[in-house]
């Protein structure tokens, strides 16, 4: 354990449970319906209201064998090869086995997936898959359905939630096991201010991190807030490196920033071609599937051209498709363009690529156990070894699927015990806040210096501007620790910086191109050296210690315990 705090009220209400699940996308819910079915008292945490986190903005769908020809090994083949030889093959063969099982148990939940006139599950294709195995909803709404089935299956369970609640740190007993978590709820309501959920599981489901960039396609919750309180917790982190950037979003401008609206991948799976201004295919003769190529390909194919021509931006061109396929496959998107004056049904698309999904995240086993005790992690919040160097399409939502399976699972087979009364560290250190005025800056040095393009000088430049945000934040003129005022603004970009510092990091240290980690000084992929993982912890003194894995394959988080699952 660390001793690391956020620097926060003490709480001043607490509520019993067995488990405390933190995130309401598809991987926490999942968890906690699972959990709740085997009779835990279940708790769950969401940052703003059930249906608000990443998981209700997935376009594409959710990939799994379920088509006539397809198979497990298949899709398996297709992960590896988008992983980039980071993959952990094992994690990988247990998520296609299991995926098409958990998809149909997510149907008996409730979630209606578009069907033909037969009545079978529609299938389509997005980069990276050699076959038609991704099932979705409302044409590109796969994840708002996915997310309203859930919540409603919340509600009929009667599962305690506490929304508008941001998670602060682990609680831990006089042992280092988990003994809940701190929060802090925003607003008026049952609970208010900063209380704690005292509970022996905690499982951390709290999606990803792309606000640490200037333009991102995750929602404003997405502020790295799990991956922060695990590595102040004392728990491993891996592959932090590798953000996938999303080929293709919606250009708003080069000063856009926040949440950018997504243009899915299912539309080039149905066809659409990437072309630059004056109509040219570039993506032809640089991947075999061409646009339909792994995303960090199509990624850095835009890229290479936007450079060579001097463009802000390439385009996405769907006219072929008609008024009507635009309408009824894909709804959502087509909508998003004409509120930004955008036809694609008359002209193309302009797009350009923007952070999209972390490949990384707490290091977990195939029961998504971390290496605190009592803290699971799942979801994108949660580095599993499936995705390696960059995630196949459509891989996410199955991936919190089976794995919160997996999570609830090993909870249920643990003889239940009480939380242990939450100690104080026996070094306790109160982490110094970040003003909130320091967000942009972040933003802006980690969108320069550790976006698609990196090298060995933009890491170094923008890990030097990071130290330079934190001393400046933390010190007054005369070098006195400062701290700003405790609230959600500050602790959101503390964590933000946390986690900035983590991924530049380790960025820096892996000196070669693989998957959508791109070193413009390194454009090699070197297996001899990097055909591992980099895993980071946060030291009492909060140093980072960064160690390499001897290959592909993780060390077991729990002491001594075997790798089969």
């Amino acid at each position: 354990m660390t001793g690391i705090r956020l620097n926060a009220p003490a709480p001043g209400w607490a509520i019993e449970a067995d488990v405390v699940v933190v995130g309401s996308g598809v991987a926490g819910l999942t968890a906690a319906l699972r959990c709740a079915a085997t009779g835990l008292s279940t708790v769950v945490v969401t940052k703003a209201r059930l249906d608000d986190g990443s998981t209700r903005w997935a376009q594409g769908g959710i990939a799994a064998a379920l088509g006539e020809g397809d198979t497990p090994e298949q899709h398996l083949d297709d992960t590896l090869v988008a992983g980039a030889g980071l993959c952990d093959e094992e994690a990988v063969r247990t998520l296609v086995t299991e995926g098409p099982d958990a998809v149909r148990r997510l149907i008996a939940t409730g979630a209606h997936f578009d069907t033909s006139e037969a009545g079978e599950i529609e299938l389509t294709r997005e980069g990276g898959h050699h076959r038609r195995r991704i099932a979705h909803a409302g044409g590109d709404a796969t994840g708002a359905e996915i997310s309203r089935a859930l919540v409603e299956a919340v509600h009929a369970a009667g599962l305690r939630t506490i929304e508008n609640a941001l998670v602060l740190d682990l609680l831990t007993d006089a042992d280092g096991r988990t003994a809940g978590i701190t929060l802090h709820v925003m607003g008026e309501g049952q609970h208010d201010g900063v209380g704690a959920v005292h509970a022996p599981t905690v499982v951390l489901a709290t999606g990803g991190m792309g606000q640490v960039f200037s333009a991102t396609t995750n929602p404003a919750v997405s502020t790295g807030d799990g991956v922060a309180l695990a590595l102040r917790a004392g728990a491993e982190v891996s592959d932090l490196e590798f953000v996938q950037f999303h080929p293709t979003v919606l250009f708003l401008g080069v000063d856009s920033e926040g949440q950018q609206p997504l243009v899915s991948e299912a539309v080039r799976g149905e066809g659409a071609h990437l072309v630059d201004a004056s109509g040219t295919r570039f993506m032809l003769g640089q991947h075999e599937l061409a646009e339909l190529a792994p995303r960090d390909i199509v990624a850095k194919g835009i890229m290479r051209r936007m450079q060579e021509q001097g463009a802000a931006h390439m385009y996405l061109d769907a006219r072929h498709f008609g008024a009507r396929m635009w309408e009824q496959r894909f709804p959502t998107i087509l909508a998003a363009c004409r509120a930004h004056g955008i036809d694609p049904v008359t002209e193309p698309i302009p797009v350009a690529p923007a952070a999209h999904y972390a490949s990384g995240g707490v290091r977990t086993d195939l029961r998504g156990r971390t290496t605190v005790p009592g803290l699971y992690a799942c979801g994108e919040v949660a580095c599993t070894g499936v995705h390696g160097a960059n995630r196949l399409a459509s891989n996410s939502l199955l991936e919190g699927l089976v794995f919160a399976e997996r999570i609830a699972a090993d909870i249920a087979s643990r003889a239940p015990h009480g939380a242990g009364e939450p100690a104080a560290p026996a070094t306790p250190s109160v982490l110094p806040l970040i003003a909130p005025e320091a967000r942009a800056d972040i933003q802006r040095i980690m969108s320069e210096g550790a976006g698609v393009l990196r090298s060995a000088r933009s890491l170094t430049d923008a890990a030097t501007a990071l130290d330079a945000v934190h001393d400046n934040a933390v010190h007054d003129a005369q070098g006195s620790v400062k701290t700003a005022e405790p609230g959600v603004e500050s602790w959101e970009t503390s964590n933000l910086l946390c986690v900035a510092r983590v991924l530049t990091t380790a960025a820096l240290e892996r000196e070669e191109t693989r998957g959508c980690h791109w070193r413009e000084d390194r454009p090699e992929r070197d297996d001899t050296r990097w055909r591992r993982h980099l895993v980071v912890r946060v030291a009492p003194d909060r140093s980072l210690v960064v160690h390499r894995t001897e290959n592909t394959a993780f060390a077991p988080t729990v002491p001594d315990a075997p790798r089969e699952p």
